[in-house]
Parts: C-alpha cells; structure tokens; sequence
C-alpha cells in the first residue's frame, strides 16, 4: 500500500503532518512526532513582532549615546542592515534536521511587510525544507477595504517567496468575502501551498476582573467541514498544493480531507490531547480503512469526492444548506 503524497514539491512518506504547535518547541517532541509516523513537522511559529523586538533592542544598543561616541558607532554596520531574529529558532531547525529524516517546515507568522520578512532567509540557511507563511491579520481597521487587505496578503507571501528558493505556503483564515479569488490570487503569485483554515483564537471576558482575557478552544471532528468544503470546492482549480487543517482527530477525519482534494491533513489538537502517538493510531486506522474499501494508494483516494468528481456538486453550495435545514426534526 502506498501512503506517500506530494506536498508543494516535496515527497511525504505519508499525508499526516503535525501543525505548528509546542509539541515541536523541543527536539524530544518532534522526535516523538517522527516515531509515531509524521510525514513531515510544521515546527512551532515564529512572530514578526519577536524579530522585530531584537532588531529594535539592536537598534537602541547601537545608537545609544552617539554624541559621546560617534567614532566609535561608526564601525557598526547601519542598523538597516541588521535583521536579527531569535537564534534558539535557527537553531531549532538545525538540531531538528540532524536528527530527523522527514521535512521540517518552519512556520513564520506575521501581518507587515517590514524588515523581519528577510528572517525567512536565514531559515532557509538554517536548513528548512520549507516554509509556512501564517498571515494573522485581523481586519479591524474600518477605513481598509477588502482588496486593500487581500493585497497586504498577496504583497507579504511576495516579498517572502522573493528572498527564498524552498517551497512556501500560505495559512489563510476563512474569512476572505471570496476564499476562491483569494486563492487564485495567491495561487497566481507562486504560492506553492495553501493552508485551510487557520484559526483565529477568540478573546473571552473575565467577569470578576472585568478584563478581555486570552484562551484557547480546541477544535472537534465538527470543525473538520469547514476546510472540507472549500478544499472540495478548490480541488483541481489551482497549481498550488492543498492542505486541510482544523478538525483532524481521526482517520476517518484524515480520509475525508484526501478524498475532498487535500495533499496534506495538518493535525494538532488531537495530538496536544492525547500525545504524539495518537497519530500513529491515526495512521493504522488509516491503512486499514484503504484495505478494507480496496484503495491500494493515497493517490487513488485523492478528490475523488471534490466537488468536480461528485455525483451532485451542487452538494457542496447552496443545495446543501437547503437541504440540511430540510433534513432537521424537532423532536
């Protein structure tokens, strides 16, 4: 039985790929994440504004006290020309590629196109197979409109794929008033993956302290149909590689996502619950799901029920919430 898959370029022994998450904040872990059968590791995100600090920090260094020591400042290069990031990060990747066998995407999460962009480089040279590119933009900003902030999207996956040669992907929200156009839009610009969906972690309020408070809530096999759909409906309309993510507890849940058009199921709730091993439970049910059901290859199931192989495509529109509301009883 063949599991292996093609993900922007690179050739997976399987589609099972942990997201970004702590699990990959330790070398033990994704160690862990190989063992259990990982096709490839998204290590844990990077932030524009952890980069851009140091560069600030450098900055301050620099400058301060120039009156006092202007011959001595000018043996600095310009501050301009530093691009500083965390070294722990570079690191990471290195450590991570001498001690695994799989690809190691990096993940760089951002929503400027400012001077940390060129950080992307350095994990290039640090030996990452690919990068993903994790646009956290929260719309919020009433006098942007939509194509203004579509654009920002399009100009920072540009200004990053500029200073690379490995693959990189893009995570986008489902929030897009168009997720097709965004999609070719991107696709159109080289993007050699897209993520579907990333999830925008809500606020909360505490309501003895009165103060908007941070959490995070898990995703559930529910969360699954939303990627399902959109992948089901790009699938076969795009170069760009296609990977699902949020909502993948199962093997059945990693099914769907194949057969609806994903190269890739991008897991990480299921596994932060119940430990790097659960994917190798994942994986087993997987390959006996496929012998049972007669497919000899991951490549036979693949968009096999997208929506331009399906007996009804129209399932995946608007016929299906009639339908749906239809089908409820109450009891």
């Amino acid at each position: 039985m063949d599991l292996s898959t093609t993900y922007m370029g690179l050739t997976l022994k399987n589609p099972l790929v942990p997201s970004a998450s702590p699990l990959s904040k330790d070398l033990d872990g994704i160690k862990r994440l190989e063992d259990a059968g990982a096709g490839a590791v998204v290590l844990y995100s990077i932030f524009e504004e952890q980069i851009s600090f140091e560069a600030e920090e450098l900055d301050h260094f620099l400058t301060q006290g120039t009156d006092s020591f202007a011959e001595a400042l000018s043996y600095f290069p310009q501050t301009s020309e530093f691009n500083l990031g965390p070294d722990e990060y570079l690191e990471h990747i290195r450590k991570a590629k001498a001690a695994t066998r799989i690809p190691i995407i990096a993940s760089l999460n951002g929503m400027t196109t400012g001077g940390w962009i060129d950080y992307a480089k350095k994990m290039e040279q640090a030996g990452a197979d690919a990068l993903e590119l994790n646009i956290y933009f929260l719309a919020a900003d009433a006098t942007q409109d939509s194509a203004a902030i579509e654009q920002t999207y399009v100009d920072i996956f540009k200004a990053v794929k500029a200073g690379v040669k490995i693959p990189v992907s893009v995570k986008l929200s489902p929030f897009f008033s168009s997720i097709t156009a965004m999609t070719k839009k991107l696709d159109a610009a080289g993007a050699d993956a897209l993520v579907l969906f990333n999830r925008f972690y809500q606020p909360d309020l505490d309501l003895e302290k009165l103060e908007v408070k941070p959490g995070v809530v898990l995703s559930s096999s529910n969360d699954l149909r939303l990627p399902l759909r959109w992948i089901a409906i790009l699938y076969g309309k795009l170069k760009a590689s296609l990977a699902g993510t949020t909502g993948v507890h199962s093997a059945e849940d990693a099914i769907k996502l194949i057969m609806a058009g994903a190269d890739v199921a991008q897991m990480c709730a299921a596994l932060l619950v119940n430990g790097p091993t659960h994917l190798g439970k994942v994986l087993k049910d997987m390959q006996a799901w496929m012998e049972k059901n007669g497919y000899q290859s991951v490549a036979n199931m693949k968009g096999s029920m997208s929506q331009k192989n399906v007996a009804e495509p129209a399932a995946y529109e608007r016929a299906n919430y009639i339908k749906a509301l239809n089908q409820y009883k109450i009891k």
